[in-house]
């Protein structure tokens, strides 16, 4: 026979038990979308959580440094001068810019009442690295070093404007003891774990008045734009022997953009691979159910096994004519699945908000676990129809 008449035949095999081919197919269907539908959303979480450190550019470092030792000494040992931190381009040709910063929490007001929001000391290479766009007005520049001008972010600028109607600029905000001028408003921006801060609940001031602020703030931080293509592991050796040199007391911990992602991706990898192993047990359970059904269509069918014995039917006929039967089960079953593990991921994505995505690799691994499950699962009731003697089969069907 050939595999167009044993296709054929199956066929209408299986059309004569369809309620047991239907639940077959249905065991075999939810697997196969649960295996599609897990794989592809654990990718889409992956790229959405890697999608705020790629926003910013992959050619980044974040530094901080911190107090190695206790001691209220504030000699050169234990901080670095701004004029030190923006000659570092200098020293490390590999940076394009850099980026000085440093946080305080002083109580912010306007017109009497309390705002939630950390002060910011920094200025305008800032902005251009993290993406900081202006709604209105400037941002603070190295030229305001002492001037009492701030930028705010979009989510103190609505703070402000359901206390007052009027435009935020030119307002006064009362930090501490002193007032400032806000000469710029932020437009929203987006919120990462590259950048410590929150732009949008920050009042930005010039990174030299910080110490107008509070005499305690130091600069501890600071963004770096580097030269594409550059080494970033031996840049990063490069920053910590200069701050070995200025600051001997401070320790010094460094993030690249590259090696947060490189770290995402191989963590996404290995969730995904979790997901996938999860959805395998429900394949596993339909596969079972593929068994099931060809074990109980061998036993109904022992006289007509018997009879193409009888008439000449050779062993691997009989095993091919299961093994097909198994093979149509899973196939379709396993087509049915991918289109319903795809309309699942969409659903999910849509409630998540995460952008939808068809990858390649769901869909075919999918399909291809389910066409092996089928014909794994199927294999043995076609290598027992294959060994069922002409004449006890004979005798059982009568």
């Amino acid at each position: 026979m050939t595999l167009a008449s044993h296709c054929q035949q199956a066929l209408l095999n299986l059309m004569a038990a369809k309620l047991r081919s239907f639940l077959a197919v249905l065991g075999i269907l939810v697997g196969t979308a649960a295996v599609v539908a897990l794989i592809s959303c654990g990718q889409l979480a992956t790229e959405k959580a890697l999608a705020q450190f790629k926003a910013l550019g992959t050619d980044l470092l974040a530094i901080s440094v911190y107090q190695q030792a206790t001691g209220n000494s504030h000699t050169g040992q234990n901080t670095i001068a701004i004029n030190r931190w923006r000659q570092l381009p200098e020293i490390v040709p590999a940076i394009a810019q850099i980026a000085p910063y440093s946080t305080a929490y002083q109580p912010i007001s306007f017109r009497g009442k309390t705002l939630t929001g950390a002060i910011i000391g920094a200025d305008e290479a800032l902005a251009k690295i993290v993406h900081i766009d202006l709604q209105a007005g400037h941002f603070v520049s190295f030229v305001d070093s002492f001037e009492h001008f701030c930028v705010i972010g979009a989510g103190l600028a609505h703070q402000l404007q359901q206390m007052s109607l009027d435009v935020p600029i030119g307002k006064q905000l009362r930090i501490g003891q002193s007032l400032y001028t806000i000469i710029g408003v932020a437009k929203p921006w987006k919120e990462n774990g590259f950048f410590n801060e929150d732009i949008n609940q920050a009042v930005i001031i010039p990174l030299a008045g910080m110490a107008l602020v509070s005499k305690e703030v130091k600069i501890n931080n600071a963004v770096l734009l580097l030269k594409s293509d550059s080494h970033i592991d031996g840049v990063i050796e490069q920053i910590k022997q200069f701050i070995a040199n200025e600051a001997p007391k401070l320790s010094v911990f460094v993030r690249s953009a590259k090696q947060i992602i490189a770290s995402m991706e191989s963590q996404g990898q290995i969730f995904t691979l979790l997901l996938a192993v999860i959805g395998g047990i429900s394949l596993l359970v339909g596969g079972i159910g593929i068994m099931n059904v060809m074990l109980v269509s061998v036993s109904e069918r022992k006289k007509e096994i018997g009879i193409r014995k009888a008439v000449g039917a050779k062993n691997h006929e009989i095993q091919t004519l299961f093994l097909v039967e198994s093979a149509m089960l899973s196939l379709l079953g396993g087509l049915l699945g991918v289109l319903l593990g795809l309309a699942l991921t969409w659903v999910i994505a849509w409630f998540s908000q995460w952008p939808f995505k068809i990858y390649l690799l769901p869909p075919l691994a999918g399909f291809a676990i389910s066409v092996t499950t089928g014909l794994f699962f199927g294999f043995y009731p076609a290598r027992r129809a294959a060994r069922l003697e002409p004449m006890v089969s004979l005798r059982a069907g009568i």
